[in-house]
């Protein structure tokens, strides 16, 4: 999947990202934060932050520890919430670490590295 849209607004709570298939034509839309919006769409536009960000964070920790962000997959979905999986690759292991698919898709972006959408998940989401 690739990150097709971000829609930022300032008089809703909540933001949204589209993603849509590489080689295909399906997408759709998950809800997400302002903080992690702004964060990915700083991302996109090459804006750097100041001083890091959480998701600068995630990628210093995981690098110091030896290990290198492989991709995220965004895994699940229950009851109208996603859920995701950051997936880490260290010594030849193959780490999954839960997280929101909104941090996934940050550290994605801010890492320039793979996001896929579980076969189910897509489904799912394109019945909604």
């Amino acid at each position: 999947m690739e990150l097709r849209r971000i829609i930022i607004s300032e008089t809703v709570e909540h933001q949204i990202v589209v993603l849509k298939e590489v080689d295909g034509e399906r997408n759709f839309p998950i809800v997400i934060g302002i903080f992690e919006a702004t964060s990915i769409d700083r991302r996109v536009k090459g804006i750097q932050a100041p001083r890091p960000l959480t998701h600068d964070l995630i990628t210093a920790v995981v690098e110091q520890m030896g290990g290198e962000i492989q991709d995220i997959v965004i895994s699940d979905l229950k009851e109208h919430t996603y859920f995701a999986r950051l997936r880490i690759r260290k010594d030849g292991e193959l780490i999954e670490v839960d997280c929101r698919p909104s941090d996934a898709i940050a550290v994605a972006v801010a890492n320039r590295v793979p996001i896929y959408v579980s076969e189910a998940v897509l489904g799912e989401a394109l019945e909604e």
